[in-house]
């Protein structure tokens, strides 16, 4: 291993690991950096598996044994390790997850790749919530969504929280980030997609009706926690659906709407 122990948060070679609870400046920083950053063991594990490079691995020396085997694949890549107090003082929070790394940011996949052979797929409008952002690509890998698709304005899959709390599974299945939106439902459409909001309208359709009907290709609109749809969106749109309430209950989050159209809707 090529272990550089730490004994002070000033140390410039852990610049990739400081200010991690500036959320505003982190977003902006990272994708400019061409980085992210991989939070716990099981993460990093997904991440190294799924054939992303670290640049290096930050964690305290009581989890070296556990995660020698990983880092033994990567001779050259540093290993900061150091005491608890010193990595807070870097971080900004408590490492209680085991280790960090520091990931080289893969280049974005274009979405002509993501949508070739998919028949299911997730669309993601302007949702900027970065827990609901990794609840719903867990709950698009769990349910056998094949893509996901993600509007301009919409959060980084690739933040600490998102990847944190899709346990790693953005990494697993294919995204990208369209650039016109809502422009490109024509591509979605040119591709053989039937497109379907989830927004409660006074023209939707239950998602028991959406369920009954046969859709070779079928992607799935899901809005911000707000505002919800944009009204170009649903003018651009095959179908708007909605899920039936009890109890007086006038709506999911967001993340929890996704998980039950995703089952709903899974392929045969």
């Amino acid at each position: 291993m090529n272990l550089q122990h730490l004994s002070s948060a000033q140390d410039p070679r852990v610049a990739d690991y400081t200010q991690l609870t500036d959320t505003a400046l982190r977003r902006r920083r990272e994708p400019a950096e061409g980085m992210y950053i991989a939070e716990s063991s099981k993460v990093l594990r997904r991440a190294i598996a799924a054939g992303h490079m670290p640049r290096s691995f930050f964690l305290a020396e009581k989890w070296l044994a556990d995660l020698e085997d990983v880092i033994s694949r990567f001779p050259n890549v540093p290993v900061f390790v150091g005491a608890p107090e010193v990595l807070e003082a870097i971080t900004g929070f408590h490492l209680h997850r085991g280790a960090m790394a520091a990931m080289n940011r893969p280049a974005p996949l274009p979405v002509a790749e993501v949508l070739s052979g998919a028949r299911r797929v997730a669309v993601l409008e302007d949702i900027v919530d970065h827990t609901n952002v990794g609840a719903i690509f867990r709950s698009a890998a769990a349910m056998g969504m094949d893509a996901v698709l993600i509007s301009p304005r919409c959060a980084d899959p690739l933040y600490r929280r998102s990847i944190r709390v899709s346990m790693g599974t953005v990494f697993q299945i294919p995204w990208a980030r369209l650039e016109d939106w809502p422009g490109e439902l024509a591509l979605l459409r040119q591709e053989g997609f039937t497109t379907a909001a989830l927004e409660l309208t006074e023209d939707a359709i239950t998602l028991d009706e959406l369920e009954s009907r046969d859709f070779d290709k079928l992607a799935l609109v899901l809005g911000t926690e707000g505002a919800g749809m944009l009204p170009e969106t649903l003018a651009g749109v095959d179908l708007k659906v909605m899920i039936p309430m009890r109890a007086g209950v006038d709506s999911l989050n967001v993340a929890a709407a996704s998980a039950v159209a995703f089952w709903a809707c899974r392929p045969d």
